[in-house]
């Protein structure tokens, strides 16, 4: 399934037609360095896809996108390549995260995936000529719970470490969690969390329940979260771009980070 997700991915990339420069992949670690792999093949080796906006329209924010799918494949098309899309037209450089998946892999290669995924954005940051410090880490589903367990383990780097990614920073400085709240971890402090926009529909049950606990957590902390929960759908609306439900969604996110400075007051 996996496999299959993956080469799916590739077939959408080769179909679209992008308005900025054509879509590439980067690796999260060089071919054999990547930590606790099982192997070498394609289901070993996590990577970004990169999705640059026009050049007229940057401004420096940049957003990783983890799609969901259970753990066990990656919802590429509604949950990675139109929210990339959609960013790319506010200015924002899109990354679309192929993560490692169940049943090869488990939960701590996930969050070692996301911590180096962030580290690496800062470490292009000058390249792509990005703000370091506006990373948005944007989690579906699946995803979503990855992103509250990569912000929850994210930290200072180590100074000493012989690779100069892992000397920087892994903490995203603002959070997206679309219908997946996770559950808590030991080392989470979510009045450290990075300002957080909250999405869910109230039919999804158990995502918007958990959602709007996670809401209250975040605010009795003293954090900045801020939430949105719809009446009426159903799980995996994704960017919901045409949707009678959803279709605001992704406007009203525009909005908190517009308030939070993501765009630098270009937007």
């Amino acid at each position: 399934m996996y496999k299959l997700s993956v080469a799916l991915f590739a077939l959408l990339l080769s179909l679209v037609a992008w308005a900025g420069e054509e879509p590439y992949n980067l690796p999260l670690w060089e071919s054999g360095k990547v930590p606790m792999a099982l192997g070498d093949g394609p289901l070993d080796a996590p990577f970004l896809t990169v999705f640059l906006p026009p050049k007229h329209k940057r401004n420096g924010s940049s957003v990783i996108i983890a799609p969901g799918g259970s753990n066990i494949m990656l919802m590429y098309g509604c949950e990675g390549i139109e929210v990339a899309e959609r960013f790319n037209d506010w200015g924002t450089t899109a990354f679309v995260l192929t993560y490692r998946l169940n049943p090869r892999y488990g939960e701590a290669h996930r969050v070692l995936d996301g911590n180096r995924a962030v580290r690496l954005v800062r470490a292009k940051a000058k390249e792509w000529k990005l703000d370091p410090d506006k990373i948005l880490f944007a989690g579906f589903s699946a995803g979503s719970s990855m992103a509250r367990s990569v912000t929850a383990a994210s930290g200072p780097g180590d100074a000493q470490a012989i690779d100069p990614i892992d000397r920087l920073n892994s903490k995203p400085n603002f959070l997206l969690m679309v219908y997946g709240p996770g559950g808590p971890t030991p080392s989470e402090k979510l009045q450290e969390f990075p300002p957080t926009f909250l999405l869910s529909a109230a039919a999804d049950t158990g995502a918007a329940n958990g959602t709007a606990q996670l809401f209250l957590d975040i605010n009795k902390a003293g954090g900045v979260a801020e939430i949105h929960i719809y009446q009426k759908g159903r799980h995996g609306f994704g960017a919901a771009t045409t949707s009678p439900e959803f279709s605001p969604w992704m406007d009203a996110l525009k909005h908190f980070l517009k308030l939070g400075g993501f765009f630098g007051g270009t937007q």
